[in-house]
């Protein structure tokens, strides 16, 4: 166990900037655990980052949680001025837009869980191209017969969306209002009529953005 430094922290201010040099360096949003680790020994992180969070609200730049994490993201009513006409050509099937909706508002979900919701089964590429995307992560095992893998979404996931938590996703009411639902006929499970993933891979595809009414992607 390593003793106490003798020496004070330093101010709050100058903790402040410590942590603003950080988040501002990162590529990924940092947690107040990793800021704790290389602020000098009794510096407060969680002060240091509400503090910035204050200084930066309303500003064109905020201090954002990102999942467990922060990081400086553009203020969300000037997204646009960072965009481009320019649509990204990768895009989502149906079976995998609606894949990812279910884990996202069902987390942690297994594979069986998903494909009950679904009323087909989903194939191993659906969740293939989500893991590769780095929306979509394994969690934890479940404690039943078999100890079936989870899926959970991930802080990238979270950050595309502008979400801080997935308790930020939009309801029902929100999603059909914005015409997000659409009007096929449901099972008593509220998922849609049996089909097949090939069957949705040959219908219309639906880029990243559709799940929640994105329609250009940022710079």
């Amino acid at each position: 166990m390593s003793e106490p430094s003798s020496f004070p922290p330093p101010p709050l201010d100058q903790q402040e900037r410590m942590v603003e040099a950080m988040l501002f360096a990162s590529a990924q949003p940092l947690a107040l655990s990793d800021l704790a680790e290389r602020l000098p020994h009794g510096a407060d992180a969680a002060e240091a980052v509400a503090r910035l969070r204050r200084r930066y609200a309303g500003r064109g730049v905020e201090l954002t949680r990102v999942g467990d994490g922060f990081a400086f993201r553009t203020a969300p009513d000037l997204g646009f001025l960072m965009q481009t006409e320019t649509l990204d050509t990768r895009r989502l099937s149906r079976a995998a837009t609606e894949t990812l909706a279910i884990i996202a508002y069902h987390q942690p979900v297994t594979r069986a869980e998903i494909e009950e919701i679904r009323g087909v089964s989903t194939s191993r590429g659906t969740l293939d191209q989500l893991i590769e995307l780095e929306w979509v992560r394994i969690g934890r095992r479940r404690m039943t017969p078999g100890r079936p893998v989870t899926f959970i979404v991930t802080d990238a996931f979270l950050d595309h969306f502008g979400l801080e938590t997935a308790r930020d996703l939009p309801g029902l009411a929100e999603l059909r209002a914005a015409g997000l639902l659409d009007g096929r006929p449901q099972t008593d499970l509220g998922a849609p009529l049996a089909r097949t993933d090939e069957d949705d891979d040959m219908g219309d595809s639906a880029r990243p953005g559709d799940l929640f009414g994105e329609e250009e992607d940022e710079i």
